[in-house]
């Protein structure tokens, strides 16, 4: 130790940094430097990322005022009965979105029903039960999946996918789940390949990669003394997972599989590939073609004239734009009692 740093009666002395520091407030506020001064980095970085906030903010606002502006002849013309009608005729200008809705809704449904688990069990490999060799290249090539463009899906989902599904895939699920009570019909039908089911299974491989790369995550911030505690106790894997891991991730795990049906609602150029894009709907058969919300304004944007059809499509975004909205309200909601239940 030197010298300078103990007093003559050889207690340390501590230097004194008060001079740098400045003071710090109680609330929190930024550090007041040279005689009560804000620094003027400080308060340029204390505006810009407000800035940035607010532009969130106002981005968000905006889209809400364009979509709203766009929809107002329909909104005016036919009002809530374009939430509720089958019909739709572009050349007699009738409008309803049930079919678009009906099979955005379905398709990721059944895209979350095939991924969640998956990407759940994922997940748990990687973090608990993998070996370290086979940890990295694994979780890369999940990612390499999340790469790849939603266009060659839809192509391979088309021209590879349908029609081993349609030879192979929808007679066995007819022969099997076709024959149970109450959920028979909707695996009833001609197989043809594309249909909702189709698509709800592209976007379940689609999502797989966000879904189980958060997961994973998430499982990993857990610490490593909660689970060894664990394990000391004599608990098994699936105890350590149950009990451990996912209380301690539920949020962020919840958080991925949020960004999964993100991704599966606003999907567009792999649902528009297989999904068949029909406006009509005559039996509850998944394996029946049917249409989107996304799919129905890229087919028709570009060749919808001005008037009531370009709103129509519009309206179907705003539509999108709020079922989105009340998902992501849901899951708050879900998260919140969830917490409100541990305490």
């Amino acid at each position: 130790m030197q010298s300078g740093n103990l007093s003559e009666s050889g207690t340390a002395v501590v230097p004194d940094f008060s001079h740098k520091l400045g003071g710090v407030m109680g609330n929190g506020s930024v550090l007041q430097t040279r005689g009560g001064k804000k620094d003027f980095g400080d308060i340029a970085f204390t505006w810009l990322v407000r800035v940035v906030a607010m532009l969130v903010l106002l981005t968000l606002l905006g889209i809400i005022l364009a979509l709203v502006w766009a929809s107002l002849p329909t909104i005016k013309a036919l009002g809530f009965s374009f939430l509720y009608t089958k019909e739709w005729n572009p050349p007699m200008d009738h409008y309803g979105a049930v079919i678009p809705i009906y099979g955005t809704l379905v398709t990721s449904v059944i895209a979350l029903v095939i991924a969640v688990p998956v990407s759940f069990g994922i997940a748990l490999f990687l973090t608990e039960l993998a070996p370290v060799w086979i940890r990295r290249s694994l979780g890369t090539a999940i990612e390499l999946l999340a790469a790849i463009p939603s266009i060659v899906y839809g192509m391979w989902g088309l021209l590879v996918f349908a029609p081993v599904f349609a030879k192979y895939g929808q007679p066995a699920i007819a022969a099997t789940l076709g024959k149970v009570p109450v959920i028979g019909s909707l695996f009833s039908g001609p197989a043809m390949g594309i249909g909702l089911l189709t698509a709800g299974i592209i976007l379940a491989i689609m999502i797989i990669p966000f879904i189980a790369a958060v997961m994973r995550d998430v499982f990993e911030i857990t610490p490593p003394m909660l689970k060894e505690s664990a394990y000391g106790l004599g608990c098994t894997t699936w105890e350590v997972i149950w009990g451990v891991v996912l209380p301690y991730s539920k949020v962020g795990a919840v958080g991925g599989v949020m960004l999964g049906l993100g991704r599966a609602l606003g999907e567009t150029m792999a649902v528009t590939f297989v999904i068949g894009n029909t406006n009509f709907l005559s039996s509850p058969s998944l394996f029946m073609p049917g249409n989107s919300i996304t799919s129905a304004v890229a087919n028709e944007f570009a060749e919808a004239s001005p008037g009531l059809h370009t709103a129509a499509l519009m309206e179907l975004s705003l539509v999108l734009f709020v079922i989105t909205l009340i998902v992501l309200m849901i899951s708050k909601w879900f998260l919140a009692r969830m917490s409100k239940m541990e305490k």
